[in-house]
């Protein structure tokens, strides 16, 4: 049996019986107003973090999303774009799909603008998506990436580029980790359908993204997510998991390398008004500026009177890029 395998049926038996503590999220469960999520998705909530976020959610978006869960974040799509088969949902087991479907009538039930056909299930395969090329405004996954071996997260993160269209993003969750781990752990393919053995360094996961041709990264969040203890796991030393929220943009790739946005500010105190770089950086006396990590490296070359702060590892837009 394959590792792709164990996963298939990990979640066929969190289809068939939700399992509360096989992922668990420091992010909260959004509510927006007039938005009532039924008991049983927050139960079937089977992410690390979150992949709503309203600042990608404008003009009645064309969503999609793979690994449907419980269709929590599905439904959460859809009170953006609420239109018949406005979200996609793409999912390989049978009974997880079936799970959602009987969620969304619940879901009918509780929210008075919902329709089940906001929704639209579709059964497939992240490495082969039965989708359009260019046909989708925003594409999202949750702790299912990461579950991959590396030729496998290649062509899967390919795959979404492939559906998007210009300029359209890609927002995802998974775990990662720092250490390295033994090949005990990462050829345990029930930790990894567990999203824990698969978590690779966030460098190595954003040059998959970057690599297929995403030209602007986002590190939206950076959390605590798993220790694996020698107590509980085959290892001798303890290995730490976090999980991060970023966002993948369908932008150009610039002539210089993607722009990575880590959480970095910079912040101009120099005798002038105003500095500026010649480079479309304008920076006005003691006023803090969202940058790039090329951005803010350059600065930090240009002038001795501009401080730019550390990596927050959280980013949700504005600045310089």
């Amino acid at each position: 049996m394959s590792y792709l395998d164990a996963t298939q049926d990990l979640y066929k038996e969190a289809a068939l019986t939700p399992d509360v503590g096989l992922c668990c999220t420091t992010t909260p469960i959004w509510q927006f107003p007039g938005l009532s999520i039924p008991k049983i998705m927050q139960e079937m909530n089977y992410g690390c973090g979150s992949t709503v976020s309203a600042q990608d959610l404008v003009n009645d978006p064309k969503i999609l999303y793979v690994g449907v869960g419980g269709g929590m974040e599905l439904l959460q799509f859809a009170y953006f774009s609420r239109q018949k088969g406005g979200v996609t949902g793409v999912d390989s087991v049978d009974e997880m799909l079936e799970a959602s479907r009987k969620n969304f009538k619940v879901a009918e039930e509780e929210n008075d603008w919902f329709k089940s056909d906001y929704v639209n299930l579709v059964k497939g395969d992240a490495l082969n998506l039965p989708v359009a090329d260019e046909s989708i405004d925003v594409a999202a996954q949750n702790c299912l990436f990461n579950i991959f071996k590396m030729e496998d997260l290649k062509k899967a993160v390919s795959e979404m580029y492939r559906v998007l269209k210009p300029h359209g993003r890609l927002v995802m969750s998974d775990p990662i980790c720092e250490q390295p781990m033994n090949e005990t752990l990462r050829n345990d393919d029930r930790l990894r359908a567990q999203c824990l053995s698969g978590s690779i360094p966030l460098k190595d996961y954003v040059k998959v993204l970057t690599d297929a041709g995403f030209g602007t990264i986002e590190i939206r969040g950076r959390r605590s997510y798993r220790v694996l203890s020698p107590n509980h796991y085959p290892t001798d030393e303890l290995i730490y998991i976090e999980s991060i929220e970023i966002a993948a943009i369908k932008d150009p790739m610039p002539e210089d390398g993607p722009c990575m946005f880590t959480g970095k500010t910079a912040i101009y105190y120099g005798d002038e008004e105003y500095f500026d770089d010649g480079k479309g950086h304008v920076m006005y006396q003691n006023q803090p500026l969202a940058v790039c990590d090329k951005t803010a490296a350059a600065l930090a070359k240009a002038s001795d009177q501009i401080h730019v702060s550390e990596s927050t590892w959280h980013y949700n837009g504005g600045g310089c890029c």
